[in-house]
Formats: C-alpha cells, structure tokens, sequence
C-alpha cells in the first residue's frame, strides 16, 4: 500500500461504547439517551453500520477486539492478554515467558469482597514493590510484577521449563473464594504447567502476606476504602509475533491509548505509542487532550487509533448516568476533531470496541454502532449516532477485521487486488 496521497486515517473507540435498551432511560440505550451532536453530524454526513468486531454474537474482550479492529486474526495471532499487559507497562517479554494480567483486589479468607479493590488509584506502585521484594523469586523463577492504571498490574514468570496452560485466579465475581491456580485439563500431566500453576499458587499467597498490612492498605482502611491485600492473575499467555502494522499496511502508525492492555499491543505492532497528559483511564480523563494528541500525532504520522476507557467503565458499573457522561466526553473529543482537522484529506471511523451494556455489566457479543466520516466516504441517509439508527446505515452489518479495508480504501492508500 501507499500513502503517497498524504490522506491521513483515526480509529476512534469509545470503549464498551454500545448497550442495550435501559429502562431508566425510557428504553434508550445510553447512546440514544446522551446528547451528541458531533456524533450525530458525522452520522448525518457519515456512512453507518454495525460493526461485529469478530463475528455476530461473540463476546469478545478489548484485546481480541483490538486486534481484530486492527485487522490482526485473534484466532492466529492470541495467546492471551498477560502478554499485552505486560508489554504495556514495560516489562520485555521473552520466548518462553509467561505473562498474567492482574487485579489489586480485597479478600476476607479468599473470598473476594471487591475484585478491584475501590478502583484503587493510588499507592499501587508501593504495593507493587512490596510484593516484588516478598515474592520476587519462587523456585528458581523470577517473579515480576508492575502496577498499571487503577486497581491493573501484570506479572511476569520468567524460568526453565515454564508453560501457559494453567488456569486463573481471579474468580471474576464477588463473594466467591479464589481457587488455586492449576494446570488446564490438557496439561494436567505436563511438567511446565505444574510447574507454573505451583509457582502462581505460592505466589499469590505471599503477595497477600506482603500486602495485608501494608501502610497503604493500613491507610485505606482508616478512610474507610477497601484495601487491596491481594493480586489475583489472570489473562494468562505468553509473548506473540506479530507483523509491524507499518509493514502490513505500508503506511505510518501511532496509538494515544489510556490502558496498557492496548499500549502493549501497539508495542507489539512497533507503532508509535504516544502519552497525552491527561488521559487518566478514568471517568476524569481529559478528552480534549487526547483529541489533541490525535491532532498533532497526524502532523506525523499517517494513521492515528485513539480509545477513550470512561464509557466501559460506566458499563461495568452497571451505571447509565455514568456511561452517558463518558460518551459526552467521546463526543467533546470529536468536536475538537472536527473543528481542528481538515475531513477533505482526513477519513475517521468512530465505534467501540465490544458492548458492556449497563444491565449486564460485562462486555457482550452485541454489535456496536460505527460510522465513517471524511475523504471518500459515500454519505447513507442515517442522521444519528446510536444503535437503532446504525442498524439502517449503508455498511449493514460488519466485522472489525473489515475496518482497515475499508479506511484504507476511502483514504486511498490501498493497493488493487489484480490487474
């Protein structure tokens, strides 16, 4: 492919941006519920449709959903989300490591109280190494750990022998105790994976000794904040290899992300990931400095994926005024878009990457609404942004690993299939 004609390319995500009807809304989703004029003016001058991001039906997480978006094959390429983790908050993965994302969570026995702790967002790095200097090496493996945004960290095994076919900690639900961590069925008698599970297990256990009462937990519990006395693995893979998105698509790329989950992808593909101070990863985020970097990223760089978390974190909290807020905040950073880019040369593709509707609070297999907007979009008659009025939209029904297709082709850059 080329980029000789300089038409730059955003995929914008609002992550978990979709949901289904909410009765507290008079049966609107949060979309349909929520303002969003510059939403709707892409909509209205825009090319809309439903987009699947690996097929209808399938709950997907952001990983797989990133990828897939991104037009990299999950069934080929994953092999789990610790490695992203991982990579994402700078640990270097090896051939033959194995990778865990985490939680800091808050445990009573092992029954889990709070699986994210309060969303904890300070003292994590504090924790962190309190944990690395108890548990930092367990039968001749060494044993990594690194605080990401909020209640997220990852954990690095690095050793002889080891194997990622064991299975999680987290339980991931609340008032249920945390199992042991245990070689998956098919590696039950595998060396590797006995090895790792045994590791992970005694690991676990001296993370809580470390942490129980530790100054900031101490502190927590005078404030009336749950502690976060554990860290429970999970998302268990091992390093992937994947082409460099500048390679796949011959064109220039960079990421303005607030979650190290899809940092460390960007890390895998060699785009260039770029900090924008501001970008909390939080319901506090700064939208506006992240359209920014998007504005100045593109002065660089030929391709431009932006991914504002709030919405998902609305979702997850089954809180629909929450989840309306964050989408007003997707919808301030499309403003600043349209106000500060020139759409002649310019093509956006705005969705999320999975659903996590508010009555579910967890990502389902839903389609999620997308419109394209910019050089070469042919405009449908749609004049809203939101699920009903995307499921009339010219695309129809869609899949993620369609996205880059069809950017490529609006903007021009993409090679003929034959003569």
């Amino acid at each position: 492919m080329s980029a000789a004609n300089n038409n730059k390319m955003i995929i914008f995500i609002g992550d978990g941006l979709g949901d289904r009807p909410v009765a507290s809304l008079g049966g609107k989703t949060p979309l349909e519920a929520q303002e969003t004029p510059n939403l709707d003016h892409l909509a209205a001058n825009g090319l809309s449709g439903m987009m699947n991001p690996i097929s209808p039906g399938r709950r997907v997480g952001s990983d797989t959903a990133h990828m897939a978006i991104l037009g990299y094959d999950p069934f080929k390429y994953y092999k789990g989300r610790g490695p992203f983790e991982a990579k994402g908050v700078g640990l270097d993965l090896k051939p033959g490591d194995v990778a865990f994302r985490c939680n800091f969570s808050t445990v009573e026995g092992r029954k889990v109280i709070d699986r994210r702790a309060g969303r904890i967002k300070s003292g994590t790095d504090q924790l962190a190494a309190a944990v690395n200097a108890k548990a930092g090496l367990i039968d001749g493996v060494q044993c990594i750990f690194k605080e990401s945004v909020e209640h997220r960290a990852a954990l690095l095994l690095r050793g002889e022998g080891l194997d990622y076919r064991v299975t999680e900690v987290d339980p991931h639900h609340e008032n249920a105790d945390y199992p042991d961590c245990q070689p998956l069925p098919e590696a039950a008698n595998d060396p590797g994976a006995i090895k790792t599970a045994a590791v992970v297990t005694k690991w676990v256990q001296l993370a809580y000794e470390a942490l129980r009462d530790h100054p900031v937990n101490v502190e927590r519990v005078a404030e009336g904040l749950p502690p976060a006395n554990i860290a429970l693995p999970r998302g268990v893979g091992t390093a992937v290899d994947l082409e460099p998105f500048s390679h796949k698509y011959g064109v220039s790329g960079a990421m303005i992300v607030e979650v190290d989950l899809v940092r460390g992808l960007g890390d895998y593909l060699a785009m260039d990931v770029i900090d924008v101070p501001g970008a909390t990863g939080g319901q506090d985020t700064d939208e506006i400095a992240i359209a920014r970097g998007v504005v100045e990223a593109l002065q660089t760089h030929d391709f431009v994926l932006a991914n504002i978390k709030a919405p998902d974190l609305g979702g997850h909290d089954g809180d629909a005024v929450k989840k309306m807020a964050a989408i007003a905040k997707v919808d301030n950073a499309i403003g600043h878009l349209l106000e500060n880019l020139d759409f002649n040369n310019v093509v956006i593709m705005v969705t999320g990457d999975h659903c996590t509707p508010v009555g579910f609070m967890d990502h389902t297999g839903d389609a999620i609404p997308a419109v394209f907007y910019g050089c070469g979009v042919r405009p449908d008659e749609v004049e809203t942004y939101g699920e009903r009025a995307a499921m009339r939209g010219g695309l129809g029904q869609f899949t993620g690993e369609d996205i880059m297709c069809l950017l490529t082709n609006f903007s021009g850059v993409q090679d003929k299939f034959g003569a």
